[in-house]
């Protein structure tokens, strides 16, 4: 029986790259019926880190000294692996801490977690990926139409997302440049949450923006602690119970998801 809950992460632009590992094999990652959309952006990727420099940095909106990433992509077939996980590094995932999560937590990560990836458009933790860098609002030359990645993904990242979640709840904390590249279908808005991070500042309360990172890896790691929702007013009491001031609001209409929003103090 499929998991009722997925939830659905934003990568992070910096990454540990893996000093050993088995070389990357797209047959080893979950949803498999995205390989061959990300077997056509590996090698646009590739092909254009394997030329002029400048280009590729310009490309990639890089800065020139950032040149080893270019440098990175490049070889991107032949880098060593390790589970997406520990590869992907920064603020979000200090706060899930993948290292320190007990077997049972990393079990259920693998099953309820799905990491958003410009490169590889979803990805469970538990894959076998090696660093990268690529951002989700990205054109590449190789790639049809305008190159844009939103292209791509559109097209088969939705699916994905109502295949691997066929009841339950989906819990969305995607940043919107990635909610972009795929966004949940229309039909699971009624069992779909979105969530702002609030603080309280005085008598108002203002949208928290680098740090909402931080809040949004302690609630996936608290979520993984435990059983998991089967409905976003299950899923909203269950963050209560962990100990964080939550507030549930409908969608606008059936076709929008609800609005789980978290309030915090401090960040």
């Amino acid at each position: 029986m499929s998991p009722t809950v997925l939830i659905l992460l934003p990568p992070s632009e910096g990454k540990t790259a893996p000093a050993r590992g088995r070389r990357l094999s797209l047959r080893e990652l979950g949803f498999p019926e995205l390989n061959q959309a990300r077997a056509d952006i590996l090698d646009a990727l590739i092909d254009v880190c394997e030329g002029p420099t400048t280009a590729a940095s310009k490309i990639l909106g890089i800065t020139s000294g950032q040149a080893d990433l270019v440098e990175l992509n490049s070889h991107l077939r032949t880098s060593p692996c390790a589970p997406a996980g520990e590869v992907y590094t920064g603020v979000l995932y200090d706060a899930l801490d993948w290292t320190t999560l007990t077997a049972t937590a990393r079990r259920r990560a693998g099953e309820r977690v799905a990491i958003a990836s410009a490169l590889f458009g979803l990805v469970r933790p538990t894959d076998p990926i090696p660093a990268y860098r690529l951002s989700a609002d990205t054109a590449l030359p190789g790639l049809p139409g305008t190159g844009r990645l939103r292209s791509t993904w559109n097209s088969v990242l939705p699916d994905a997302i109502a295949t691997a979640a066929p009841r339950g709840v989906v819990w969305d904390l995607r940043s919107a440049a990635y909610a972009a590249l795929g966004p949940v279908p229309a039909d699971l808005a009624e069992r779909t949450a979105v969530t702002r991070v609030l603080q309280v500042k005085g008598t108002k309360r203002v949208v928290v923006s680098h740090h909402n990172k931080a809040t949004k890896g302690r609630l996936t790691r608290a979520l993984l602690s435990g059983a998991a929702p089967k409905t976003v007013p299950d899923l909203a009491g269950l963050l209560g119970a962990a100990g964080h001031r939550v507030e549930l609001q409908p969608g606008k209409n059936e076709t929008s998801p609800w609005n789980l929003d978290v309030i915090v103090t401090e960040i």
